[in-house]
């Protein structure tokens, strides 16, 4: 059988051109290998008693503009002779994979398990943007030689033995060529480190030799997330909190500690912020790190995508990724930890619910969204959360679904016998509504979410017994039918009713395209009520561009006429069509006025008292 073989001839170009997204990715990888190798000796030292090995383990990024090369220095295992041979002149040969595999099943330590190598290929990720590049390396092993090797991007290397050097490994980067001297820039390099690694296992350092500033530690060994919460105070998660997200001013509103071990590793911090009512593409995002390694802050896939409002840490050796580490593959494993995660947070949510309620329902409004958000996308989410979804009514009492429906289940029926949860989306605008309501002892709640109409669809599809009516889209005693034995009689025959409908229709001006329907309201109420019919509103709210569609073809608007006002009489009654129009046209503008604008008790007093000087005339 034959075998198909890649030549480096072949694989040099792809490896510069196409094997990593971004050139950048190059100084992380560079630095991992440099991190396994100090893991890998810290290791052996347990495992073989090499107590003798004593040191500050540290990996430095060097800058020297004057020669215009990057260096990355560590201070660990080291490679002999053979080792350069395996590792680095055999493309894809990991070396940390192989180190797992040898000491798994003997170390009785799982330090082995913070090498981040896998594939072999990083180090060749070094010729995306040096032309050249050398290494010099010392092997812990006493008797071995120190190595050179170089190369310059091609089939062709150096290898020989040199002067004895300290144990470790030096990678020199020749950036000669003009596009790559941003690699070159203190700031560049340190802003690419404190993206990457930020938070690896080892001190990292960084410094330049034309640059008079101090060596600085660019790294916390020891996050947040690598600790056991019952180390950490309030404090310390607010802390951590804004060494990740520096530019953010404001404190989150709680967090979430995530730590598995089975059947998949799992650890991370997730931090509720205030959200309020808009669903904002969010800046700051939560970080994916793999062995504390910043791998994207694109999570499509482990986060669903409500928890995308979150900020915040997922570390997982488990989670897989492509060979440059940079995308995430899809399989069971990733399918889980989602699952698990969107677990982890309904459990939260749900024990801050019956922990204390007050303090919950204090914040409710901050968060509410992106609870409404994961009902609405996630079945396994909603079905947790209806039991601690709390429903505000105008008055700021606050109910679960099933409190709420036990309240008014007696009191607020329609006339198929479903229960009607009354809402508003907007107080000021739905006053005269509102007040309606509330004088008829109805409760109505407060739905002002860009989502609530999403959630409402999602809640009368789980519970058939149940409707959601906005409290303005038609008259309160259409609504609820609870009192239907007590609807007042009509003033009107049936022919005045025909007449009266038709002289309104041929009043109304052109603009306006409301269908008219009659009512025999209470006197008391207005003479002409508009209203947008609850499914037609829905269906713009879901899909605001059908809007112009249903208000030219289907008449969006309805115009309800209550027959029993006193002002009917006097449009039936009016002998001048001028003065007819006149009256219908400013007792319509005071109802569009009514309507449109912000308003409350002292606006609907003005009203009434215009239609009182118009029915006077």
């Amino acid at each position: 059988m034959n075998k198909i073989s890649v030549t480096s001839d072949n694989i040099f170009p792809i490896i510069k051109k196409f094997l990593y997204s971004n050139q950048e990715i190059f100084l992380r990888e560079l630095v991992s290998n440099a991190i396994d190798a100090i893991v890998k000796l810290k290791t052996l030292i347990k495992l073989e008693n090499l107590y003798d090995i004593i040191d500050d383990f540290k990996v430095k990024i060097i800058i020297d503009e004057i020669n215009k090369t990057l260096h990355i220095l560590d201070n660990g295992i080291g490679m002999t002779k053979e080792e350069v041979d395996k590792y680095i002149n055999q493309i894809a040969f990991s070396g940390a994979e192989e180190f797992i595999k040898k000491y798994k099943n003997i170390s009785r330590t799982d330090s082995y398990s913070n090498i981040i190598g896998h594939f072999g290929l990083g180090f060749y990720s070094s010729f995306m943007v040096a032309k050249k590049v050398m290494i010099l390396t010392q092997s812990y092993k006493k008797n071995a030689s120190s190595i050179f090797w170089s190369c310059e991007g091609d089939p062709n290397f150096i290898m020989k033995e040199i002067e004895k050097r300290d144990r470790g490994t030096e990678i020199i980067l020749y950036l000669n060529d003009e596009e790559r001297k941003e690699f070159l820039e203190y700031d560049r390099i340190l802003k690419l480190l404190q993206k990457y690694c930020k938070f690896m296992p080892i001190t990292i350092s960084l410094s330049s030799k034309s640059k008079e500033d101090k060596e600085i530690v660019i790294n916390n060994i020891n996050p947040a997330w690598t600790k056991n919460p019952l180390q950490l105070n309030d404090k310390n998660y607010l802390d951590f909190y804004h060494e990740l997200y520096p530019n953010q001013l404001e404190d989150p509103l709680f967090w979430i500690h995530l730590n598995i071990d089975h059947p998949f590793h799992l650890t991370g911090i997730l931090y509720f912020p205030k959200i309020g009512k808009k669903i904002d593409i969010q800046k700051d995002k939560i970080h994916l790190y793999q062995n504390q390694v910043y791998i994207t802050d694109n999570l499509e896939g482990i986060v669903p995508d409500f928890l995308g409002l979150l900020r915040g840490v997922i570390d997982s050796k488990n989670i897989p990724l492509n060979v440059s580490r940079s995308h995430l593959q899809f399989d069971t494993s990733v399918k889980n930890i989602s699952k698990y995660i969107t677990r982890k947070v309904a459990d939260k949510l749900d024990f801050m619910f019956r922990k204390n309620r007050e303090d919950f329902q204090k914040i409710w409004k901050n968060f509410r969204i992106i609870v409404e958000y994961g009902m609405v996308s996630t079945q396994n989410f909603f079905d947790k959360a209806i039991k601690f979804f709390v429903f505000s009514t105008i008055d700021k009492n606050y109910f679960t679904l099933e409190e709420f429906r036990e309240k008014i289940k007696e009191t607020q029926k329609n006339k198929e016998g479903k229960i009607v949860f009354l809402y508003s989306s907007d107080q000021n605008k739905q006053y005269s509504s509102i007040k309606e309501a509330i004088d008829r002892s109805y409760e109505v709640l407060i739905f002002d979410s860009p989502l609530s109409v999403h959630l409402i669809q999602k809640l009368e599809l789980s519970y058939q017994d149940l409707c959601f009516v906005r409290v303005d889209s038609d008259h309160i005693d259409k609504l609820i039918n609870f009192k239907e034995k007590e609807k007042p009689h009509s003033e009107l025959s049936e022919k005045e009713k025909q007449n009266l409908k038709n002289l309104i229709q041929h009043s109304i001006i052109e603009k306006f395209k409301f269908s008219i329907q009659l009512e025999d309201l209470s006197k008391k109420d207005y003479p002409f009520l508009i209203i947008i019919p609850e499914f037609l509103r829905r269906i713009k709210e879901m899909d605001s561009t059908m809007e112009k569609e249903i208000v030219e073809k289907d008449q969006y608007y309805q115009l309800i006429v209550n027959t029993n006002h006193i002002l009917m009489k006097k449009i039936l009654t009016e002998t001048s069509e001028e003065k007819r129009k006149k009256m219908i046209q400013e007792a319509l503008n005071l109802t569009l006025l009514s309507k449109d604008l912000l308003h409350g008790k002292d606006f609907t007093d003005f009203i009434s008292k215009k239609l009182k000087d118009l029915i006077q005339k």
